[in-house]
């Protein structure tokens, strides 16, 4: 009998981004087989503990999963920290995990995916995370899934295996990195992901994602994605914590079943080609950049 892995949900003070969340998981196929975890930090100032207190009430009736457990934070610990210290937890009981925060809608398939992934690359050491999200890539030909090097943090799952390897001192980190590493991390340069190293040093950001996209790197490992999205992000409305007003990453979800994987454990060139070029020109002209400056000014 197969047992599904566990899943981290990850909220804070936003219940109808939450409650969509919730919704759409109760929607996958295997939801009444997984048990749900939610960890629900702590409010970090008096003007955010109404709205935590409001997730936390609609936390109590979540039903549709084969267990639920809620975490409830006395204390702010902020998103990385509890990411970090909630999937350590799962992991450690479970040996495996999917982890979703506040502000993702699945497909009825997403949770079916991960199992099948989780379960067919157990044993390759080499393949080290599994993302649900990928950006628009509506010209590129490409399989239903495929290896790449970096790991998207909007849905996505791990073994006990892998995440051994998360290393979360960014000086450890940056010190492995040469000038060739830093080109081959940032996709040649087209993704700010070093800028993004340099940021959480510099305390500018707080990011558990960038550092494990780092040790995921620096151990040589790869990702699976799929070429079209299990996963979109509804927090780019200008609710979250860590995300502005932007329409540059809204996808369209695939509302199939994922029927192929990849048999050989290497980076796809078509991928990588694709999710370079959509990097390279994401933003659009400068014209496409002025318009988003000012719609976002004015909202």
């Amino acid at each position: 009998m197969q047992t599904f892995a566990p899943i981290a949900l990850f909220v804070y003070n936003r219940p109808e981004h939450t409650a969509r969340t919730i919704k759409f998981l109760q929607q996958n196929e295997l939801a009444s087989e997984s048990r749900l975890f939610v960890f629900s930090d702590g409010f970090k100032s008096e003007a955010d503990e109404k709205n935590v207190l409001e997730v936390r009430e609609l936390l109590r009736n979540i039903d549709g999963f084969k267990s639920v457990e809620i975490v409830e934070r006395k204390e702010n610990m902020g998103l990385a920290k509890s990411i970090i210290i909630g999937v350590s937890k799962l992991i450690k009981d479970y040996k495996q995990v999917i982890v979703f925060e506040d502000d993702l809608i699945t497909s009825p398939y997403t949770l079916t995916y991960f199992n099948e992934a989780l379960s067919r690359y157990r044993d390759e050491s080499k393949v080290m995370h599994i993302g649900a999200y990928m950006y628009n890539l509506k010209d590129a030909d490409l399989p239903e899934t495929f290896f790449y090097r970096a790991a998207t943090s909007w849905g996505w799952a791990t073994w006990e295996s892998a995440w051994e390897h998360f290393e979360p001192n960014i000086d450890t980190l940056m010190a492995k990195f040469d000038k060739s590493a830093k080109s081959a991390f940032s996709i040649e340069h087209t993704m700010n992901f070093w800028k993004q190293m340099e940021d959480f040093k510099s305390g500018r950001n707080n990011s558990w994602a960038i550092r494990w996209y780092a040790s995921i790197f620096l151990k040589g490992g790869l990702t699976l994605n799929p070429s079209q999205s299990l996963v979109n992000n509804i927090g780019h409305d200008g609710s979250g914590i860590h995300s502005g007003i932007n329409d540059i990453y809204n996808v369209i979800i695939n509302p199939k079943p994922i029927t192929q994987f990849p048999d050989t454990i290497a980076e796809s060139p078509a991928a990588y080609a694709a999710i370079k070029g959509f990097l390279k020109n994401r933003k659009g002209t400068l014209w496409d950049r002025l318009k988003r400056y000012v719609v976002q000014r004015i909202k």
